[in-house]
C-alpha cells in the first residue's frame, strides 16, 4: 500500500531511479572543449528592449570565444517547440530560451530527447523552473553559466503527450493561474497569484481517485492535487521538499483544507519548512492518475490546459539536458547557484 511520506520515510525501494534511468555520473557533462553552435529562441511579447538582450547575449558570446548564435522568434500558433527543433536541425548544441514558463515548457517539447542543451534566460512573471534551480535573472550570468559550467541531464513529466519540467496540478492551484490578470501581473508580478488565490480559499473540495503506480487507490476529499518534478513554488517557497528532478519519479501533494484556518496552518508549515505539513499528504510514484467526480481545471507549469476528470502524468527519466550550476555534494540542484550561498 501506498504510504504517506508525512508519517513514514521513503522506502529506499520506492524511491530508487528505475533500472532504465542514467546513473548519477552519466548525468552530469561537463563540456571543456571548443566552442559550440548556439540559438536562441525568444518570446518578443514576454522580453522587453529585445535589442539590449540580443547585444547583451552576442557581447557575451564573442567574449567565450563562441560565434554569434541564430535567432528564432515564437509566434502565437508556435510558442517554441518548433523553434527550437529547428534550431537543433540546424545544428545548435546549445539552446538559449528567453521568455515566460509556458515559453520555456514549450521549448523543452522541442528539445527532449536530443542532445542539444537548454540554457533559460528568464522573463515574464513566472519563471519557475529557473527559480528552482537557481539560474540567473541576468541573460550575461545565463551565457557565462552555458559557457563556464556543465550540464545536468532531468527527468520531465508528460501528460497525455504534453511535457512539464516543474509541476503539473488539478484544483485550486490551476484556478488560481487562470484567473490572474495578464494585465495585473505585468503591473505587480507575482503579488497577482496571491490575489487570484484569495478567490478561490472558499471553493467547494473536490472527491479524488488517485492512483500511483500499481498501489491499491487513495481515495480524499482535495482543494488541489499537484504532482511535482521539482517542489519550490513562486518566492523559492518549498512545497514538496524531497522532490529532485533527477530521481526517476514524481512526488504528488494532496492539499485539504477544509477551512480558512487550516489554510493558515497549511500555509505557515510549508513556510517554516516543518516535516509534517498539516493538511497535505505527499507520495511519489513514476506513473501518477488523479480522478476527480467533476471536470476540474488543469495545468502544466503555469499554463492552463483543457478542464478535465482524469489527468495522467507519467516521468520521462534522463529526458533533457540543462545548463545549470552543479553542487559538490548535494542532491538539491539550487544549491549550486551563487543565490543560494
Amino acid at each position: 500500500m501506498t504510504r504517506a511520506l508525512d508519517d513514514l520515510p521513503l522506502d529506499p525501494t520506492r524511491s530508487r531511479a528505475p533500472s532504465d534511468s542514467p546513473e548519477p555520473a552519466d548525468r552530469q557533462r561537463v563540456k571543456h572543449g571548443g566552442p559550440l553552435s548556439t540559438a536562441v529562441v525568444v518570446n518578443p511579447a514576454r522580453v522587453e528592449n529585445l535589442d539590449e538582450l540580443r547585444t547583451s547575449i552576442e557581447t557575451a558570446l564573442a567574449e567565450a570565444g563562441w560565434p554569434a548564435p541564430q535567432w528564432l522568434e515564437t509566434t502565437p500558433e508556435d510558442p517554441g517547440a518548433g523553434q527550437a527543433r529547428q534550431a537543433v536541425d540546424e545544428g545548435a548544441e546549445v539552446v538559449f530560451v528567453s521568455g515566460g514558463d509556458g515559453t520555456v515548457r514549450s521549448c523543452i517539447e522541442g528539445l527532449a530527447g536530443t542532445e542539444a542543451a537548454l540554457a533559460v534566460l528568464p522573463a515574464g512573471t513566472g519563471n519557475l523552473l529557473a527559480a528552482n534551480l537557481g539560474l540567473p535573472d541576468e541573460p550575461t550570468e545565463g551565457v557565462r553559466l552555458a559557457v563556464d559550467r556543465g550540464r545536468h541531464l532531468l527527468d520531465l513529466g508528460e501528460v497525455e503527450g504534453q511535457l512539464f519540467a516543474v509541476m503539473a496540478g488539478m484544483g485550486f492551484d490551476a484556478k488560481l493561474l487562470d484567473d490572474a490578470s495578464t494585465s495585473l501581473k505585468a503591473r505587480i508580478g507575482s503579488p497577482a497569484y496571491v490575489l487570484s488565490a484569495l478567490k478561490h480559499l472558499r471553493d467547494r473540495p473536490m472527491r479524488v481517485e488517485i492512483r500511483i503506480d500499481d498501489d491499491p487507490p487513495l481515495r480524499r476529499r482535495a482543494r488541489t492535487v499537484i504532482i511535482g518534478n521539482v517542489g519550490r513554488l513562486q518566492g523559492g517557497v518549498r512545497l514538496l521538499a524531497d522532490a529532485e528532478p533527477d530521481s526517476g519519479q514524481l512526488d504528488v501533494a494532496i492539499l485539504s483544507p477544509r477551512h480558512l484556518s487550516d489554510w493558515v496552518a497549511l500555509t505557515w508549515d510549508v513556510l517554516r519548512r516543518r516535516d509534517r505539513v498539516r493538511r497535505m499528504e505527499v507520495f511519489r510514484g513514476s506513473r501518477i492518475t488523479v480522478t476527480s467526480d467533476r471536470e476540474q481545471p488543469c495545468e502544466l507549469d503555469g499554463d492552463v490546459i483543457e478542464p478535465r476528470r482524469t489527468l495522467t502524468a507519467t516521468v520521462r527519466p534522463g529526458a533533457l539536458w540543462l545548463c545549470v550550476y552543479q553542487p559538490d555534494r548535494s542532491p538539491d540542484l539550487a544549491e549550486g547557484s551563487p543565490k543560494t550561498r
